[in-house]
């Protein structure tokens, strides 16, 4: 049978260009990133202080800390753990804190855990808290939305100053 020839269509292609065989476009995966494209960088594994390490002076990172020694000073870290031969003497501030050693010092985290071998001295503020049987700790709790926040528990104004006075008149 009679078959319509494609060459007079408009638009058409011409014999050449359809006797090609198509591929299939397949889209290229993009590395999932930032704005620019750039690829995440792969999360570090935690940081490890041993238990023969003393540090004096504050800590400071975005990622993931283990103290098993001694740190005298500060810690700031997205999640850190102390373990049970470690003693921190400072503020730890973390998203999540897991304590099975000591600390001396405010304890301010989204997530803090005490295990039952932790022992605490100090303050701790928090989202939410969990305190296993056995866990000694001294100090006050306080529950607060966002405990990352800020350094300072949130002060009262200052009370209103007394007016004078007024001089009276005898007469």
């Amino acid at each position: 049978m009679f078959s319509k020839s494609r060459i007079n269509e408009p638009g058409s292609k011409t014999a050449a260009e359809g006797d090609k065989p198509k591929t299939p476009e397949v889209p290229v995966p993009r590395p999932m990133g930032d704005a620019t494209g750039a690829a995440p960088r792969p999360k570090a594994p935690a940081s490890v202080l041993s238990s023969d390490l003393t540090v004096v002076g504050n800590l400071r990172t975005t990622g993931d800390v283990q103290v098993e020694g001694i740190v005298e000073g500060d810690i700031r870290a997205h999640l850190l753990t102390v373990g049970e031969s470690a003693t921190i003497k400072g503020e730890i501030v973390a998203d999540d804190i897991v304590v099975n050693g000591r600390v001396i010092g405010r304890v301010r985290g989204l997530k803090v855990r005490l295990t039952s071998s932790a022992r605490v001295e100090g303050d701790i503020v928090h989202k939410t808290i969990a305190i296993e049987s056995g866990a000694h700790f001294e100090g006050s709790v306080q529950r607060q939305e966002d405990p990352l926040a800020n350094g300072a528990p949130p002060k009262l104004a200052p009370p209103d100053p007394a007016p004078a006075p007024a001089a009276k008149s005898e007469g």
